[in-house]
C-alpha cells in the first residue's frame, strides 16, 4: 500500500507515535511563525522557560496585524519583537513588510518540510508541498526550544480535482464550493490532499489559496503536490535551489475522498456571518455595498490583486462604495507599483494601504454602522470586521471588483454581459518577482539587539496552579454553538493592544457575549464555561485560553471542540470535558457545578468519563479526550509549568 503526501511528510518528521488516525504523534518542527498579536507572549514564555537560542532550522517572528500604532503600546511590543528575535536567533518581518502567510511564501517555504504557526492559516503552506499546522503560541515556544509538536494523526481527505476553471471563476470559488459543501466543521480531525489531473490546471498561487481556507472548514492543514508549475514559482522568486518534489504514490490510500470538477464551479459568495454560508453570487446580486476591501492572506497577492487592477483600469468605482487595496507583502505592493497598476487602482477610486492584516481582525477599515462590506478575506465571523451589526460577504478578487465598480454585488459574468466591454482578466505572474528589500527582512546574523527591550505594556507570563483535587464553581456563562475565539478574546484595536498585559486584557474576555463575564468571574473566584457545538473555532490565538485562565476559569463543558482551542486549553491548563446535548440542554448559566471525582488523580490516571454534579441535585456523565502527554499538562496547570518542572 502507498502511502499519501501527507503521510510521506509527517513520516520523514515523525519521532513519536504512528501514523495512525486519531493517534497521538509527534513531529520536529523545521519552521516557525509568530505575528504581533501572538508573538509577544511566545517570546515571553521562551525567556519563562530560560531558552538561550532558536534551535528550528528557520523561525521568523513578523508584525502585520495591527501595523498601525495609535499609541506607545503597539510600538513597543514590536520594539520588543525585534529585540526577541535579536536576543534569540529569529528572522524579524519589519512592520509593513507584509502578512505572515505571503511572506513566508515568498522567502521560506520549503516543500517538504514542516512549519508550525501561531496563527491559524498557517496551512498555507500546504499550497507548496510545506505541511503547516496552526496552534498556540506556546506550542511555538516550545518547539522553537528543539522539542516536538504533539496532535492527533488526522485522516486524511483526498479531494481530487477534475476539469479546469472558467474565465471568471477563481481558486477562491472552489475553496468556497467546499465550504458549502460541507460545513466550518467539517474538517476537524482531517487533512485534505489535493490530487487528480484538475491540479496541474492551478498555479502555485492558486493552490496557496485553497490551503489557506481549509482553515475554515476545520481542517487540521491541506496539502498539495509540487510539479512544474511549482517549480516555476520558485524560479520566478530567483528559489529554484528551495524546489523539491513531492507527491503521493500513485496506489496511496485515503481514508475518504471528494471530487470537484473545476469546469462546473461558478463565481460564489459567502454570505453573513460564516465561511461556509455559501451561495451562487447571482443569488446575493443587488444588494447594495458601501464597502470593498481586497487583500488578507488569502487573496492579497500579486496574482489577486493584478486581476481586479485590470478590471477597474479606465473605469471608476460606485461613488456610494469605498474601496480599500491592502496588498498582502510589500513585494506585491512593489510588483503592481512598478507595473503601473497602482495608479490605475488609484484612478479608479481606490485607496491604498500598507501590507497588513488589520482589517481582517477589525482593527481598522471597520465599516460603517448597518453595512454592507465584501471582502476578499477568510472571515466573516459576526463581529469580526470591528462592527457588531457588520454584514460582510466573502468572495474572489473578480466578484470584488466588478462589485465595487456597479455599488452592488454582482457576478462578474453579469457585468461583462451588461458592459459589454469588461474582459475575463485572466491569470498572470510577473516574469520574474522583484526583490524584497534587505531592511524588510531581518536576519538572524543581522540582529540590531541583542537583549530583550520592554515597555511598561508588557507584562510577566502568568502560570496556573497544579490541577486541584477538588474542582467546582459556577456556569459562569451558558453560550450557544460555533462559539468563535473572536468571541471570546476580540482582536480589535481597542483590544488587542493589551495582548503582552493579561491583567488588562483578560478585562475584555468574552466581553462580546456578556460584557459583564470578566467582573463575575473575577467575583466568583473560579468556575466553567458552557458551550455547544465547536467551541474555540477560528484563530489559534491563546489568548483565547489564557485570559479565561487568568480569571479563574477551571473547565469547559462543550458539546464538541474546536481542534487549536483544545489543544490551547490544554496547554493552559483548562479541562476540557465533552457533554451530551441532554445535559447541555439542562444545565443553565448560574448553576452550581461539581466534577464528583478527585480530579487531579482520575486525570493524571487515564480516566475517561467523569460525573459532573449539578446544583447537586442531578449528575451527567462528561467525557475528557486525552492522550496521557495532555493528561500531564493538565495535571501540573498547563504546558508552561509542566516544561519547566521537566527542566528542573
Amino acid at each position: 500500500m502507498g502511502r499519501t503526501l501527507t503521510e510521506k511528510v509527517l513520516g520523514d518528521h515523525l519521532v513519536d507515535g504512528t501514523l495512525e488516525p486519531g493517534e497521538e504523534i509527534g513531529i520536529e518542527i523545521d519552521h516557525t511563525l509568530a505575528h504581533d498579536l501572538t508573538g509577544p507572549l511566545v517570546w515571553l514564555q521562551f525567556e519563562a522557560l530560560e531558552l538561550d537560542e532558536v534551535q528550528t532550522e528557520i523561525s521568523v517572528q513578523h508584525c502585520d496585524h495591527q501595523t498601525y500604532q495609535p499609541d506607545f503600546k503597539v510600538s513597543d511590543d514590536h520594539r520588543f519583537l525585534r529585540s526577541a528575535t535579536g536576543t534569540y536567533g529569529a528572522y524579524f518581518s519589519r512592520p509593513g513588510t507584509g502578512i505572515c502567510h505571503q511572506v513566508h511564501k515568498e522567502n521560506f517555504v520549503v516543500p517538504g518540510k514542516t512549519i508550525l504557526g501561531a496563527d491559524s492559516h498557517t496551512p498555507t503552506a500546504g499550497g507548496l508541498g510545506q505541511f503547516g499546522i496552526g496552534s498556540g503560541g506556546l506550542d511555538i515556544t516550545v518547539a522553537m526550544g528543539g522539542e516536538a509538536y504533539y496532535f492527533e494523526m488526522p485522516e486524511v481527505v483526498n479531494v481530487r480535482l477534475e476539469g479546469e476553471l472558467g474565465e471568471w471563476t477563481t481558486a477562491k470559488d472552489v475553496i468556497l464550493e467546499l465550504l458549502r459543501r460541507t460545513s466550518v466543521k467539517y474538517g476537524v480531525g482531517k487533512v485534505f490532499e489535493y490530487t487528480g489531473p484538475g491540479v496541474a490546471s492551478l498555479s502555485a498561487h492558486e493552490r496557496t489559496v485553497i490551503a489557506n481556507m481549509g482553515t475554515e472548514l476545520g481542517a487540521t492543514s491541506s496539502m498539495f503536490p509540487t510539479d512544474e508549475r511549482t517549480r516555476e514559482f520558485f524560479e520566478r522568486l530567483g528559489r529554484e535551489g528551495d524546489y523539491v518534489e513531492v507527491r503521493p504514490d500513485e496506489d496511496a490510500e485515503y481514508d475518504d475522498e471528494m471530487v470537484v470538477d473545476l469546469s462546473e464551479i461558478e463565481p460564489l459568495i459567502a454570505a453573513p456571518s460564516m465561511p461556509d454560508n455559501v451561495v451562487p453570487v447571482r443569488e446575493a446580486a443587488g444588494v447594495a455595498v458601501d464597502q470593498v476591501l481586497f487583500g488578507s492572506c488569502t487573496n492579497g497577492a500579486y496574482e489577486d490583486l493584478l486581476p481586479a487592477a485590470k478590471m477597474l483600469a479606465d473605469r471608476t468605482v460606485d461613488s456610494r462604495t469605498e474601496v480599500t487595496v491592502a496588498p498582502g507583502s510589500k513585494r506585491a505592493a512593489e510588483q503592481l507599483t512598478r507595473e503601473g497598476w497602482t495608479v490605475e487602482l488609484m484612478a479608479a477610486g481606490v485607496n491604498i494601504s500598507e501590507a497588513t492584516c488589520g482589517a481582517c481582525i477589525g482593527a481598522g477599515h471597520v465599516p460603517a454602522s448597518d453595512s454592507v462590506s465584501v471582502r476578499t478575506f477568510n472571515r466573516n465571523f459576526e463581529g469580526r470586521s470591528g462592527m457588531e451589526e457588520d454584514a460582510v460577504y466573502l468572495c474572489s478578487p473578480e466578484t470584488a471588483a466588478a462589485t465595487a465598480i456597479k455599488g452592488e454585488i454582482v457576478d462578474p459574468r453579469d457585468l461583462a454581459a451588461e458592459t459589454g466591454d469588461l474582459e475575463p482578466p485572466g491569470r498572470e505572474m510577473p516574469e520574474s518577482y522583484v526583490d524584497v528589500s534587505e531592511s524588510d527582512l531581518i536576519a538572524p546574523n543581522e540582529a540590531v539587539d541583542d537583549d530583550l527591550v520592554k515597555g511598561p505594556n508588557i507584562k510577566e507570563v502568568p502560570l496556573k496552579d497544579p490541577l486541584s483535587a477538588n474542582v467546582a464553581g459556577k456556569a459562569l456563562l451558558k453560550m450557544g454553538d460555533n462559539i468563535t475565539t473572536d468571541h471570546i478574546i476580540p482582536a480589535t484595536k481597542e483590544v488587542s493592544m493589551y495582548r503582552s498585559n493579561m491583567p488588562k486584557l483578560s478585562e475584555y474576555t468574552l466581553s462580546r457575549v456578556d460584557e459583564t463575564f470578566a467582573e463575575r468571574a473575577k467575583a466568583a473566584d473560579g468556575g466553567f464555561l458552557v458551550a455547544g457545538e465547536n467551541y474555540g473555532q477560528g484563530s489559534s490565538r491563546e489568548h483565547a485560553a489564557l485570559c479565561p485562565m487568568f480569571l479563574g476559569v477551571e473547565g469547559v463543558l462543550a458539546r464538541s471542540f474546536a481542534r487549536i482551542h483544545k489543544t490551547n486549553l490544554f496547554n493552559f491548563g483548562i479541562v476540557p470535558l465533552a457533554i451530551t446535548g441532554q445535559a447541555y440542554d439542562r444545565i443553565k448559566q448560574g448553576d452550581d457545578i461539581e466534577i464528583v471525582d478527585d480530579v487531579a488523580e482520575a486525570v493524571g490516571s487515564g480516566q475517561e468519563e467523569f460525573t459532573v454534579r449539578i446544583n447537586d441535585e442531578w449528575g451527567a456523565t462528561a467525557t475528557l479526550d486525552a492522550s496521557p502527554r495532555e493528561r500531564d499538562l493538565l495535571v501540573d496547570g498547563g504546558k508552561l509549568p509542566h516544561t519547566k518542572r521537566k527542566q528542573r
